[in-house]
């Protein structure tokens, strides 16, 4: 039986503890295993071509040295037990990663005598009745035909709600000139990069005569790769332009600008243009690839003949060779042979100097349906918000699920004795005169009075700046320290920060709404500052509205209560805990739909009053 869940964290969790307590619990024997992608291990044969070569520059020194004192107290392998930072180290990691498409058991037996921690947890994986996994790597094995994971007839998928997000993310694609510069970068020329170090690695081992010939091809694969670089330039250029033309005259802004590419932005002045120069760089790109195959299989022959110092530069050839096809074969469809079944995008960063090229499945739920539904015995999907206004029909609608059984569990949790749900009745809407204000003086009042403890969840990261900028100064004075998101350090940091700091407000977005877990008297009040909208104009978002009559009842209203309750369920994690939640959003009063909000949490003890007033009922309620 494999049991997905969606971050690896829960599933650390799930391995560290609650399959432990339920062995426990029912005095089973059961082998359980959990298996991550092949990313997440170190590959002890890269290692040591590293070790051996020495690195190439001050990034791979200092990964290097990283994971050599890392592996003194660590023999998982496994990358989350080891402290990356920032994009430059996560790229030498996954060039000394176990992601390697040609690296199969038994070379990796017979080269490393079974210390590879990848293939470790593969042995361990296929002797399980229990097998952890997260969903980016079921999916993964669903689209690639269960080539990832051992066979299996029974799914558990928790967290379920999160499925729709995943397979999106599993299926998305995007790419900007920077992506594709890298590879050329690694693909390198005759005296660097990947083709220097093949020419290296083979001048002593082949014939002056076959050697020569190796040079001749390299030598004009890094013609055509000079060239790649080139005709990309132009064509990103030639994007910029497009999109100068689009934006004339609108207002800058902090966020990410994007345009979808549908039939009619097809039409406008200037796409023509972007087309003809993409087919240009597919062509180019075509011919290298065509070159670097044959310099794969003139490789494959060395190695044949014994000469396995060649199979690094293979397994690196081949992940090159299989990235750049993949940003081809992608581009290729946005630009020339888009498919009913996708959405494109282009979008440009706030500064407005890096443009991307992106594409994502439009429906979820027939591959869902496919791969899942009809291919597996048994699939159970659970999660704590599967239902809106105590229904299943948006996600059964969602996931095509219209065939299965349904089955709403009440909570374990006395919610009328442990939560004061409070909703400020006198707040000016938001995005109104005043409300920002509001806000931030019902924050600084009920923290105050609560001695912090306090999680604020916001839908924009623009909106906690704000506050951020208002409440740390009066918090400061008073000893309460203000953690915010965005500020470097990574959500899981904050978290255990805030977790350890007696007077503390917690102020987050995005992946704080859920997935966050606080028992005890760290958290006992949660803010919900906003009702979690999604942003119309977000390109999914735009399409998939599309799909319904009714796009607001139908679709931005269920997802925004599914988000809603999940923010909700940050408060209350154990049977003891005991809070408040506050709703400083009063749209669930005076809206027709704000009754949909509140009638799809529990029954907790409800109170509307004046923002002011909450300091003071907080007290009361906490017994402060």
């Amino acid at each position: 039986m494999v049991v997905s869940t969606n971050t690896i964290n829960l599933q650390d969790q799930l391995i560290k503890k609650d399959i432990p307590d339920l062995k426990a619990a029912l005095n089973l024997d059961v082998r359980a295993a959990v298996m991550k992608g092949r990313s997440n291990y170190l590959c002890p044969r890269k290692l040591e071509y590293m070790r051996s070569h020495g690195p190439s520059n001050a990034n791979e020194m200092r990964v290097l040295a990283k994971i050599m004192v890392w592996e003194l107290d660590n023999q998982s392998g496994d990358r989350n037990e080891l402290n990356l930072t920032g994009p430059i180290e996560r790229e030498v990691w996954m060039r000394l990663s176990a992601e390697d498409d040609n690296c199969t058991a038994e070379t990796c037996l017979g080269r490393m005598s079974g210390t590879c921690a990848f293939h470790r947890a593969k042995q361990a994986a296929q002797a399980a009745h229990l097998l952890v996994v997260n969903h980016a790597l079921l999916l993964s094995d669903v689209s690639t035909g269960n080539k990832v994971l051992p066979e299996y007839d029974y799914v558990i998928v928790d967290e379920a709600h999160h499925i729709e997000s995943a397979v999106t993310s599993a299926l998305s694609f995007r790419m900007t000139q920077n992506d594709l510069d890298r590879m050329l970068k690694e693909l390198g020329g005759s005296s660097a990069g990947l083709l220097g170090r093949m020419l290296t690695e083979t001048h002593q081992i082949i014939r002056p005569s076959d050697f020569g010939l190796l040079q001749q091809k390299a030598k004009h694969a890094t013609d055509q790769a000079f060239r790649v670089e080139q005709l990309s330039k132009q064509f990103f250029n030639m994007v910029s332009d497009f999109i100068a033309i689009q934006r004339e005259g609108q207002p800058v802004s902090n966020y990410s600008w994007q345009m979808r590419i549908t039939p009619a932005a097809r039409s406008l002045p200037g796409w023509d243009d972007v087309e003809i120069t993409w087919s240009q760089t597919s062509e180019t790109i075509g011919l290298l690839l065509k070159s670097l195959d044959e310099i794969y299989k003139i490789l494959g022959g060395i190695y044949a003949d014994g000469h396995e110092n060649v199979e690094d530069v293979m397994g690196t050839l081949s992940s090159v060779m299989r990235r750049m096809a993949e940003a081809e074969a992608a581009s290729s469809g946005m630009l020339h042979k888009p498919s009913n079944e996708l959405i494109y995008w282009i979008e440009v960063n706030p500064r407005g100097e890096r443009l991307s090229l992106n594409a994502a499945p439009l429906r979820v739920g027939p591959l869902v349906e496919k791969h899942l539904w009809h291919e597996k015995a048994c699939v159970i999907m659970a999660s704590a918000t599967l239902t809106t206004h105590g229904e299943f029909r948006y996600l059964s609608a969602t996931l095509a699920a219209d065939e299965v059984n349904t089955l709403a569990l009440g909570s374990p949790f006395d919610y009328e004795s442990s939560t004061l749900l409070y909703v400020a009745n006198d707040m000016p809407e938001p995005n109104a005169q005043g409300y920002q204000q509001a806000l931030d003086r019902a924050i600084i009042s009920t923290a105050k009075a609560t001695g912090g403890r306090m999680l604020v969840l916001f839908t924009s990261y623009a909106a906690l700046k704000k506050t951020a900028q208002a409440i740390t100064g009066p918090l400061g004075r008073e000893d309460i320290f203000v953690f915010e998101q965005g500020e470097g350090a990574s959500p899981n940091a904050l978290l255990e920060s805030f977790k350890t700091t007696d007077r503390a407000v917690l102020l987050g977005t995005r992946s704080f709404w859920e997935g966050v877990d606080i028992p005890g008297d760290a958290l006992s009040v949660v803010v919900i500052t906003k009702l979690p909208f999604g942003v119309p104009s977000d390109p999914i978002i735009s399409a998939r509205s599309e799909l319904y009559e009714d796009s607001f009842n139908e679709y931005y209203l269920p997802e925004s209560i599914l988000k809603f309750r999940q923010g909700f369920g940050r408060l209350i994690r154990t049977a003891s805990d005991h809070g408040i939640v506050a709703i400083f959003d009063r749209r669930v009063l005076t809206k027709q739909y704000g009754k949909l909000f509140l009638e799809s949490l529990p029954q907790c003890t409800a109170r509307q009053g004046a923002a002011a007033g909450l300091a003071k009922m907080a007290g009361d309620w906490l017994g402060m």
